[in-house]
């Protein structure tokens, strides 16, 4: 026995609030659409790298004289080309000070001339020490003789002390030069070492020097080239930022829905006996057929 009935109901809708933005959208993909040819080399770019090529060329004339100056800065760049002279200068000037620098024998005896001032005062003395005592006719006394060796130390032994102090200064003044002489060596050389090493680091950075300053104004027209090409991308690109969320605001949508109904036992009973009374009405006064087709409809 039926009960249920069912209906479709078919629904659509469109929401395009922002269309104008489309046209908007439209002119920017046609103006990028336009830009697609651009993505090759222009000919600023094409000549700009075609004059790196030629510089990288003509770089072999300068190949011999960056060689030679590379290989010799690696080599120090003659930096310790005046190290041999001066350890020469140091060790003449040892050869010619350490027999005094490193003598420790201060006997003014042993000084050269010494005895021979010496001899000349203690004969100087004895003369006129001699020479008052015969004039007064007491020589080879005893007091001439005391007075003789008194007179002769107090005149040669200041000397004596002298000469002795003198050697003393002498030496330690040599050796306080000779060990001066060795500092002002050492640190010349450590000088000319660091400028080696200094000149040698030189040469190593100046591999790239001379190609970079060639291929300055090529690299910079590249760059202004770069930009003459994406300044206009890049507006392009923030026209897009604000055209395109707009665009797509809009939109349509479509769909179907069915709805089944199912009566209740007393609903259908009800409708059973309503078609019965319209059936038997009709067999009394109207047509029958109409009345069973809409008992039977309904069933």
């Amino acid at each position: 026995m039926g009960g249920k009935s069912t209906s479709t109901t078919t629904q659509s809708s469109e929401t395009n609030p922002w269309a104008p933005a489309q046209d908007t959208l439209k002119g920017i993909l046609g103006q990028l659409n336009g830009y697609l040819p651009q993505t090759g080399l222009t000919s600023t770019q094409s000549q700009a790298l075609n004059t790196i090529e030629q510089n990288n060329a003509t770089a072999d004339a300068y190949k011999p004289a960056i060689q030679n100056y590379t290989t010799d800065m690696l080599n120090g760049g003659g930096a310790l080309n005046q190290q041999g002279a001066i350890n020469n200068a140091y060790q003449q000037y040892y050869n010619q000070t350490n027999p005094l620098a490193s003598n420790t024998n201060y006997n003014p005896y042993d000084t050269a001339g010494f005895k021979d001032a010496i001899n000349t005062a203690v004969s100087d003395i004895t003369n006129a020490t001699n020479g008052t005592f015969a004039a007064a006719g007491r020589d080879f006394s005893g007091a001439n003789s005391q007075t003789l060796g008194r007179g002769i130390m107090q005149g040669i032994a200041p000397t004596i002390a002298a000469q002795y102090n003198q050697n003393v200064q002498n030496q330690q003044g040599a050796a306080g030069n000779l060990y001066n002489a060795g500092n002002t060596t050492a640190g010349l050389n450590t000088g000319l070492q660091s400028l080696y090493n200094s000149n040698r680091g030189t040469g190593v950075s100046s591999v790239g020097t001379g190609l970079d300053a060639m291929n300055e104004g090529a690299k910079s027209n590249l760059a202004a080239e770069a930009q003459r090409l994406g300044i206009p991308l890049q507006n392009l690109g923030l026209l897009a930022q604000i055209g395109v969320p707009i665009a797509g605001l809009g939109g349509t949508s479509s769909g179907k829905s069915s709805t089944e109904n199912q009566m209740s036992g007393v609903d259908q009973f009800s409708k059973i006996m309503s078609g019965i009374g319209s059936f038997a009405n009709n067999g009394q006064g109207g047509s029958s057929g109409s009345g069973v087709m809409g008992l039977l409809n309904f069933l």
